[in-house]
């Protein structure tokens, strides 16, 4: 096939939705060029109460569970027909299912893909982590070979920073000297799921929105010195981050911090753990000055989150719209890449950023093939 069209689905950590992203894919392997043609995001509704709970280890039922994954694979269904607009046949549909669970070599990517398969006429890969696991990896991120497609740019290095639920980025040298073995990636540090915790402590909402408490604030120094200490572990850990990471006895001991002091303290200390992580594995790899960093995911609505990221870089800070692929749909798009790079048979993950065993294993299980 010179030209495919195909689904990437993302559902995060953080819960709040399903996007999926149109994208047409020419060319095959490595050599394939992929454009965004069009993305879709819906609410989990329900279900996400259930998947919630799996994924904060509180009891649920198999009856419960298993009513819950299939809801969640009719929404699937909703919001891929959604994308498609009547207009196109999906050739491919690449899932990444709700993680409930990632401690490695232990992960759990609940999906109920068949559903998705039949209903849509259209093969599904998912599970995309489980091989990297088998082979001794983290499993994650497994989207930096996806940002080398979507982003790379010629005669200057650039990273691309993801800031979900939780912070990670993508290291790429120049792409006509860009070898697999040159490309850099890894988990930082808790993002949302740290300043989604801060603000359903202290504002009792779900999220601060647009980072209006963490502007009217000011970061305590004391406390900004703690939460960057626990930051900075997490980041120099070597290991992906899940199940565990989200920081709640630190938030819960800080109850009675007033919500703008909190919030802009979390602030502080994500932007300072990001930029620190950046700078030495920018040294690491030898690649020379960042010419640009190219930012995506839920954070990039966070204005004082996205300032201080852009305070402490010498790189030129911009979202992924610049770069043809909406904020809100980088992940989903870098799905439907990978579920690309499956069905050709190239090993999507990297040794040097899951430290899988090498050469990469193939990843992907299949439905409806």
């Amino acid at each position: 096939m010179t030209r495919r069209w195909v689904v990437g689905c993302m559902t995060g950590t953080s819960l709040d939705g399903i996007d999926a992203a149109l994208v047409e894919v020419t060319g095959r392997g490595l050599d394939m060029r992929a454009t965004f043609v069009a993305g879709v995001s819906r609410p989990l509704g329900p279900c996400a109460a259930v998947l919630r709970r799996m994924a904060e280890q509180e009891p649920v039922t198999s009856g419960q569970i298993a009513t819950a994954l299939h809801e969640f694979a009719q929404l699937h269904i909703a919001a891929i027909r959604a994308v498609l607009r009547d207009e196109h046949t999906p050739d491919l549909v690449c899932v990444h299912g709700q993680t409930v669970y990632h401690k490695p070599p232990v992960s759990w990517q609940a999906l109920q893909p068949a559903t998705i398969a039949r209903a849509l006429g259209a093969p599904v890969v998912f599970d995309l982590r489980a091989a990297d696991l088998a082979a001794g990896g983290q499993g994650a991120p497994i989207t930096p070979l996806a940002d080398a497609v979507l982003f790379g740019v010629p005669h200057a290095a650039r990273a691309v920073l993801n800031l979900g639920g939780f912070a990670n980025f993508t290291l790429l040298p120049p792409s006509p000297t860009t070898r697999l073995d040159d490309i850099g990636g890894g988990d930082i540090c808790a993002c949302n799921q740290l300043l989604d915790a801060v603000a359903r402590a202290t504002l009792g909402a779900a999220f601060d929105d647009g980072g209006a408490a963490a502007s009217s604030g000011a970061a305590d120094e004391g406390l900004l010195a703690q939460l960057a200490a626990v930051l900075a572990r997490q980041s120099g850990g070597g290991r992906s981050l899940g199940t565990g990471d989200e920081l709640m006895e630190w938030v819960d001991a800080k109850r009675g911090v007033a919500a703008p002091t909190l919030c802009a303290t979390a602030v502080a200390a994500i932007a300072r753990t990001i930029a620190t992580r950046l700078a030495e594995e920018g040294a690491r790899a030898g690649c020379g000055p960042l010419g640009s960093v190219v930012v995506a995911g839920g954070s990039v609505r966070h204005r004082p989150l996205m300032a201080a990221i852009a305070g402490r870089l010498a790189a030129s800070v911009v979202t992924s719209d610049a770069c043809g692929v909406p904020a809100s749909f980088r992940e989903a798009a870098c799905f439907a890449v990978l579920g690309g790079l499956c069905q050709d048979r190239v090993p999507i993950t990297l040794p040097r950023v899951t430290r899988c065993a090498a050469p990469a294993p193939v990843s992907g299980v299949w439905c409806g093939v």
